[in-house]
């Protein structure tokens, strides 16, 4: 069993992130959740989420798959596990995540915990994904991404293939999850492989 952190922010696809966590708790791994005041905005606007409860929120959609393995914390929880090096956390996926988390991360801000917890898998040599939902992108964003890239992390965009024939959106949600998973290190079924 591995141990793993996602961060949901603001940016639109708060889908990637949903699946991406039930995934990877119905594989039998830990995993520590982060949700940005923004990312709760998202589960509202775009899954139709009802979050005026949020401890029912999470627990309806996420510890339903693995209660004792579910830990979700909140922006200012500092005293959380993964806020520290001494953990051992097996990687971190932020998705999506939002141009402003990204910058965040990219000067090392750590202004809240899920800035912390991706400075701390930098600073520790872990894996780092970003998957990043904007477009179009600005030099800024593009410098961000680079300096992450540089700093050990791995950029992931959103942005879905074709090859294995999506007949709806649900499989092209699974084929970027999937992605995401194969950088991890876990073992999924989510799509049709090329040459498969």
């Amino acid at each position: 069993m591995k141990t793993f952190t996602i961060g949901i922010t603001g940016a639109s696809g708060a889908v990637y992130g949903v699946r991406l966590a039930q995934e990877i708790l119905k594989s039998g791994h830990k995993l520590h959740l982060v949700v940005t005041e923004a990312g709760w905005q998202v589960f509202r606007e775009e899954l139709l989420w009802n979050t005026d409860n949020r401890e029912e929120c999470i627990e309806k959609h996420f510890a339903s798959y693995g209660k004792e393995r579910f830990y979700y914390h909140t922006l200012r929880d500092f005293n959380a596990p993964i806020a520290s090096g001494s953990y051992q956390n097996d990687g971190m996926v932020i998705i999506p995540c939002s141009m402003g988390t990204l910058s965040g991360i990219a000067h090392g801000a750590s202004g809240n915990l899920l800035e912390r917890t991706a400075d701390v898998m930098l600073k520790e040599s872990r894996k780092l994904i970003v998957v990043p939902r904007e477009t179009p992108l600005h030099k800024i964003h593009l410098e961000n991404m680079l300096k992450v890239t540089e700093a050990g992390g791995k950029i992931v965009p959103a942005m879905p293939g074709f090859y294995h024939l999506p007949k709806s959106m649900d499989d092209l949600v699974n084929f970027l999850v999937g992605k995401v998973l194969d950088n991890l290190g876990v073992h999924h079924e989510l799509f049709t492989r090329w040459g498969d």
